[in-house]
């Protein structure tokens, strides 16, 4: 990603991105994962070779909803929403550009997933954060979002495990 200065009160713009967004998506993952490696189970030497193909396939996967933020009219963050089973959808792959933080990025991304599974008819969103991201889990439980108690995947070191996380999606008045 282009270093540039973000400009103070510059309003955030969501953009739903699809196959054909490939290279806008492959450009904000990767910087993800270079700028924060501590924050992903998938790393940064997991994903440059894959080829547009690899990259399409990620954003081709059904019903998932797939977001960019941009501000000053360059991608700062993303976020996933991806259907799950039993009324449960996924939040993944959230991340904010550092330059962009405190600026109710990554609280425009949730609150865009959060809208998305309750209108795919989600009960609970879920997501998994690395047990010592204290930060973004704090983010999570700033909205709503609260640990299940139950192991997540295993990392890569073959021993930690994700912190689940989930959020009840009640009906809200006026829905459905």
């Amino acid at each position: 990603m282009r270093a540039t200065e973000v400009r103070p009160g510059s309003p955030v713009r969501l953009r739903v991105v699809t196959e054909a967004d490939w290279t806008l998506w492959r450009e904000v993952r990767l910087a993800a994962l270079a700028e924060s490696p501590h924050a992903f189970k998938a790393r940064l030497q997991d994903w440059p070779h894959g080829g547009e193909h690899r990259w399409r396939e990620r954003l081709a996967m059904p019903a998932a909803h797939n977001l960019v933020a941009v501000l000053d009219d360059h991608p700062v963050g993303m976020v996933a929403g991806l259907p799950g089973a039993g009324g449960t959808c996924e939040l993944r792959s959230l991340w904010v550009d550092p330059r962009a933080r405190g600026r109710g990025v990554g609280d425009r991304l949730i609150a865009a997933v959060e809208s998305w599974a309750r209108t795919s008819g989600a009960t609970t969103l879920r997501l998994a954060v690395l047990p010592d991201n204290d930060t973004a889990a704090a983010l999570y439980r700033r909205h709503g979002f609260v640990d299940m108690g139950e192991p997540g995947d295993v990392l890569p070191d073959g021993v930690t495990r994700e912190r689940v996380m989930a959020k009840g999606l009640g009906v809200l008045p006026g829905e459905r």
